[in-house]
């Protein structure tokens, strides 16, 4: 990277700075960026540079030049709202963030956002904001490493060998996703994870005594952590120390420093104040004279640079890896080419011929099962050339049918990790979302963990920055109407389908019989994003199709049976059906009870409005004719199919929570039949006459 001339003018010779210096280069590009912007959180950034210097200085192990290194040391910012500490460090350190980006901070376009975005900013890991998540991310990223360091290393020939440090605050530390990531970790003894606690007492509204009482070093204790309490964190040595210390241990380690928040302000050092707003054009010029800082706004002295620039140490590390893996391939070179593969995230080459293999089976099977069973049989037909599928449940492995045959158990031995491809996440349907994200950021498996459909609500957040991230993480939910009965209003999703279709960038798949199931696990593996597959409890009938039609299962949605079927050529008035996963049976089931009625009707199955949306034009109104009415159903609520059927047409679905009944009973109470569908259609019909 290219030095700028700001940041290289110096007051100073251009031996290498102390540990002081290099702490304040942080704090002062932290400060002149948030007052720059008028906007932003200085107070994190000013009370952990010197855990910053510690870590990125004396243990980080990282390539400015490729932030992509498959071995690299991975660096969470938990507590993204400090994004400027992060960007002055990627800054100073020689990643491609030169300072007329940390000039643009916080303003549109700039490759510095409020907070940390992954794809965005080069050498930030994970999107960050949601106070909890990046933590989580990192339990995922560590798990991720472990289980690679298992599966590839071999004796004489380690060539997976790297860690996960974190940087969490209180508030982290006070959402109940640490609970649940922290939890897993000390369960599975992940040692190469270490968490930098800023424990500065002080969030938002004030000290958190009132609100914030844990003994947060017995609770990590508790989970199994290797705990280390009262660091200084103001002492670069001391922190240092604990870094060393955390690397020697068999756990998890959890190192807390006690700090002050925005440490080097004179008026506000030590305060809520200082936690998200600009200092001020006053306190900045105190703090410079407090810090003996006398350079100008985002001029950083040569000698500083010098001591933070980490491109040689990074290349020669790097260099050094490079050689071991080139030892590495001359003697496992199926090994290597295989973990190169996996890294990259490329599909093996036999991929779309099981693709095609398991949609041929599935369709010759002609199986009534429910879409739970379809969705495990395709995990065990595809999991055969994936080795690389990490599955898992948040306790509901038996329910949500996501362990095939191949599966096994992720599990802690002496050593850390035993290895197998199967969590299990315990109830912990957010933390598990999370993991997911950070192991797909991670790279060498495609993850994915189920639970219910109605649960997805807790894990929403998570699913969220999946899309944000575009990371290749599948959310399985199972149970996913009215269907599952008995169990009632709590455990039977009614908005939930639509909801997630509101979440831009995330694509929701519910199939209608095992032909579509495989066909959305196919997209969902291949694609460079995240999905949800939505699966039924009960049993759904096969829908049989001609070669063209399961193709154009592909597309989203496409014409399952027509108005041109048989006798009802000689029929005029016409309608199109519009349904997803259980319901397409309802659909198919009112074609007869219409053509009573005069009335030809094309089924259209629709299993994934979102890839619908996706596919041309021509092709959107062949399957939806502009011209004819339209009815949609779906075992949910209905104002989402509006953009479907217009004003005019009908929605037959559910409006109100349901009940605890056996299945056929509840949907005969909701009206969600066959005859409730040609009822609607008729109506439409009419209108439009």
């Amino acid at each position: 990277m290219k030095l700028d001339a700001e940041t290289s003018a110096s007051g100073d010779d251009t031996e290498t700075a102390g540990a002081r210096q290099m702490a304040d280069a942080l704090r002062m590009l932290a400060i002149d960026a948030v007052e720059r912007a008028n906007s932003g959180h200085p107070g994190m950034p000013l009370g952990m540079a010197e855990i910053a210097v510690a870590l990125w200085s004396r243990h980080l192990k990282h390539n400015p030049a490729d932030p992509q290194w498959a071995d690299r040391d991975r660096f969470v910012l938990s507590n993204g709202h400090g994004s400027m500490l992060l960007y002055a460090l990627l800054h100073l350190t020689g990643y491609d963030l030169p300072l007329d980006e940390l000039k643009r901070f916080r303003q549109l376009h700039s490759r510095t956002p409020g907070h940390p975005e992954v794809g965005v900013t080069p050498g930030v890991e994970t999107t960050t904001g949601p106070l909890g998540q990046g933590l989580a991310n990192a339990v995922g990223m560590a798990l991720a490493e472990a289980l690679l360091a298992r599966e590839f290393n071999r004796p004489g020939h380690t060539i997976v060998d790297h860690r996960t440090y974190v940087f969490v605050g209180d508030g982290c530390l006070m959402e109940g996703i640490s609970h649940e990531a922290a939890s897993l970790a000390g369960t599975l003894r992940l040692n190469k994870l270490a968490v930098l606690y800023d424990d500065n007492g002080i969030s938002i509204d004030g000290a958190v005594e009132g609100w914030f009482a844990d003994d947060t070093p017995a609770r990590f204790e508790a989970y199994g952590w290797h705990v280390q309490r009262g660091v200084d964190g103001h002492d670069v040595d001391a922190v240092e120390r604990a870094l060393a210390r955390a690397k020697d241990a068999e756990r998890p380690a959890l190192i807390c420093c006690r700090t002050v928040i925005g440490r080097g302000s004179p008026a506000k050092a030590g305060t809520h104040d200082v936690h998200g707003a600009p200092l001020g054009e006053h306190e900045v010029a105190a703090t410079r004279r407090a810090l003996d800082w006398p350079y100008p706004p985002f001029v950083v002295p040569t000698g500083v640079r010098n001591a933070w620039d980490a491109r040689s140490r990074g290349a020669a590390a790097q260099a050094d890896w490079t050689a071991r893996f080139d030892a590495y391939r001359t003697q496992y070179p199926d090994e290597a080419a295989e973990f190169e593969r996996r890294m990259r995230g490329a599909l093996p080459a036999q991929w779309r011929d099981a693709v095609r293999a398991t949609v041929h089976d599935a369709n010759a099977r002609a199986q009534s099962i429910a879409t739970r069973k379809a969705s495990q049989l395709t995990l065990d037909a595809y999991a055969q050339v994936l080795p690389e599928l990490l599955g898992g449940s948040a306790d509901l492995t038996g329910s949500n049918l996501t362990a095939w045959s191949g599966a096994a158990d992720v599990q802690a031995d002496g050593a850390g990790v035993s290895g197998g491809n199967y969590v299990h996440y315990g109830v912990r349907e957010f933390g598990m979302s999370a993991m997911l994200n950070g192991i797909a950021l991670h790279r060498g498996f495609v993850p994915f963990g189920g639970t219910f459909l109605t649960f997805s609500d807790y894990a929403r957040n998570a699913v969220r920055m999946a899309a944000l991230m575009k990371t290749r993480s599948i959310f399985v939910y199972t149970h996913d109407s009215i269907g599952l009965g008995e169990d009632g209003p709590t455990h039977q999703p009614i908005e939930h389908a639509a909801s997630l279709r509101l979440i831009p960038g995330l694509d929701v798949w519910r199939p209608c019989d095992a032909v579509e199931t495989a066909h959305a696990w196919a997209a969902a593996i291949g694609r460079g994003g995240p999905t949800c597959l939505l699966l039924s409890r009960h049993n759904l009938p096969f829908a049989a199709r001609d070669d063209a039609q399961i193709e154009a299962i592909t597309r989203g949605g496409y014409v399952l049976r027509d108005w041109l079927d048989g006798a009802l050529r000689r029929v005029v008035r016409r309608v199109v059906l519009i349904a997803t996963g259980s319901e397409v049976a309802l659909a198919l089931d009112a074609i007869d009870l219409l053509a009573t009625a005069g009335i030809a009707a094309r089924v259209v199955s629709m299993p994934s409005t979102s890839v619908f949306e996706r596919q041309p034009r021509d092709w959107r109104d062949a399957v939806l004719p502009p011209d004819v009415p339209r009815v949609a159903v779906e075992a949910g609520v209905t104002s989402g199919w509006r953009q479907y059927v217009g004003l005019d047409g009908g929605v037959v679905g559910i409006d109100t929570f349901g009940e605890s009944a056996p299945a056929a009973q509840l949907a005969a109470h909701l009206n969600l039949t066959a005859q409730a569908v040609a009822d609607a259609a008729r109506r439409v019909v009419l209108r439009v006459d």
